[in-house]
């Protein structure tokens, strides 16, 4: 067994589901999207991408895109929070809907990585 595919793996798996679980509730209720879930989705993010710096193929510049896009997303669905909240002081329905849509956006950046990583996974041979 690789402990390296298996840590790495790992964070690939939950970074997604972290992320599913800020995503998930309506986009225009605030109250049902943890701001503490959205921080936890993006350092798990990050550690995520520091993984896929490793890996120097074709396929791991692939995941390596995919994992900055959601990176990217997240902290912008945090800045967009933040700027609701401090910069306007207010948090209507659109930022909110913003926060969220970010998020899914990062979504599916995490499940095209965990895809294209079981892909990889079942493609090696042993």
């Amino acid at each position: 067994m690789n402990m390296e595919k298996v840590i790495s793996g790992f964070f690939f798996i939950l970074a997604m589901t972290i992320n599913f679980g800020f995503f998930y509730g309506l986009p225009d209720v605030l109250e049902q999207h943890s701001k503490y879930e959205l921080f936890a989705a993006i350092i798990v993010n990050l550690i995520a991408t520091i993984f896929k710096f490793g890996d120097k193929t074709q396929v791991g510049s692939v995941m390596l895109a995919t994992s900055l896009v959601a990176d990217i997303q997240l902290i912008a669905s945090a800045s967009v929070w933040a700027y609701g909240l401090y910069g306007i002081g207010a948090m209507d329905t659109e930022i909110t809907s913003a926060i969220v849509s970010l998020s899914g956006g990062a979504l599916l950046a995490n499940m095209t990585s965990v895809a294209i990583f079981i892909g990889d996974t079942l493609k090696s041979k042993r």
